[in-house]
C-alpha cells in the first residue's frame, strides 16, 4: 500500500520526537530518574507536561496520527529540548508548519573568516546577504564591477546592494549583457530567495524603494516569477576589457544559510548572457 507524502511526514515526525525524547534525561527537567523506567529518556506524559499539551494528544503525534500540531507547541518543543537550528527546521518541516522564528530579525553580518577567505581567492568573489547587500568582496570583484564596488566608501555608508545596482545605476544597463533578460530573472531569483521573509519590514522597504524608483523592477516584481538561483555563464561589457564572460558558482555556508558566497570563473571564449548576482 502506497503511503502519501503527509502520512510519511507524520510518521517521520513521530519517530523524530521519540529519538529526541529518549536522549533527554528526566533529572535534567526535575523528574525523578527511578529504576522503574522501561526505556531511556523522558516519558510521553512528561514531555506533554513540559510542552503544555495533553498526554493523549502528544501520544497521537508520536504515533503519526492525523493531528494538527500548532506552531506554538512545536516552538515550545524546540526550546524545551534545545534543538539545533537544523533540528528545529526539520521539526517544523515534518509537521508541515511554518516556523514563526523565520521572520524574526537576524544579523546580516558576514563572519570574519568568510571575509578573510575572499582575499585568498584569485577570481572575482563576493558575499551577498539576505537582502542582497554585498557584505564583502575581493580586489578581483572590485576590478570587474568598476564604477560600483571600486568606489570609495566611508564607515557607516550603506552597503552596496545588487538590486540597487542593477535597477538604479545607469551603468548597469550597459555593463550587463542582455539587461532585460537578466534583470527579470534576477528579480525572480530574489523573490524565491526571500519567499519565507516577504513580510519582513526591511524587505518591504527595499521592494517599495525599488518599485518607486524603477518602473522595470515594479513590472518584473508584479509578474510573481519565482526561480531558484542557478549557476551558468555570465557576460559583461567591461569599460576597459570589452566583452568578457564568467562561469558563476554560488555556495551557501552551512551555518549561515542567508549568505551567498559567489565566485566568477573567467571563461576564455564568449558564451551566453548574464550577471553574477
Amino acid at each position: 500500500m502506497k503511503i502519501d507524502a503527509l502520512s510519511a511526514r507524520r510518521k517521520e515526525l513521530g519517530e523524530f520526537l521519540q529519538v529526541i525524547r529518549s536522549r533527554n534525561q528526566p533529572a535534567d527537567f526535575g523528574f525523578p530518574a527511578g529504576n522503574r523506567r522501561r526505556t531511556a529518556g523522558l516519558r510521553r506524559e512528561e514531555v506533554a507536561q513540559l510542552v503544555g499539551i495533553s498526554p493523549t494528544w502528544y501520544t497521537w503525534i508520536e504515533q503519526g496520527r492525523e493531528v494538527n500540531v500548532s506552531a506554538e507547541a512545536l516552538g515550545r518543543l524546540a526550546v524545551t529540548f534545545r534543538l539545533s537550528r537544523s533540528e528545529r527546521a526539520y521539526l517544523f518541516e515534518m509537521a508541515d508548519r511554518r516556523d514563526p522564528q523565520e521572520s524574526l530579525p537576524e544579523t546580516d553580518d558576514a563572519p570574519p573568516l568568510l571575509i578573510e577567505l575572499l582575499a585568498e581567492i584569485k577570481v572575482p568573489a563576493y558575499l551577498m546577504g539576505r537582502y542582497w547587500d554585498i557584505l564583502g568582496w575581493n580586489e578581483a570583484a572590485a576590478a570587474l564591477f568598476t564604477g560600483w564596488l571600486d568606489s570609495p566608501r566611508s564607515e557607516g555608508d550603506p552597503k552596496p546592494n545588487m538590486l540597487r545596482f542593477i535597477f538604479l545605476e545607469p551603468l548597469a544597463r550597459e555593463f550587463l549583457l542582455d539587461w532585460d533578460v537578466r534583470a527579470r530573472r534576477i528579480t525572480a531569483e530574489f523573490r524565491a530567495d526571500c519567499r519565507s521573509r516577504l513580510d519582513e519590514p526591511a524587505l518591504v522597504r527595499l521592494v517599495d524603494e525599488l518599485s518607486a524608483a524603477s518602473a522595470d523592477f515594479a513590472r518584473f516584481w508584479k509578474l510573481h516569477d519565482v526561480l531558484e538561483r542557478q549557476g551558468g555563464t555570465r557576460g559583461f561589457h567591461h569599460a576597459a576589457r570589452g566583452l568578457i564572460h564568467y562561469q558563476q558558482v554560488t555556495l551557501f555556508p552551512g551555518e549561515h544559510e542567508h549568505l551567498k558566497f559567489v565566485m566568477l570563473k573567467p571563461l576564455a571564449a564568449a558564451g551566453t548572457q548574464g550577471i553574477g548576482a
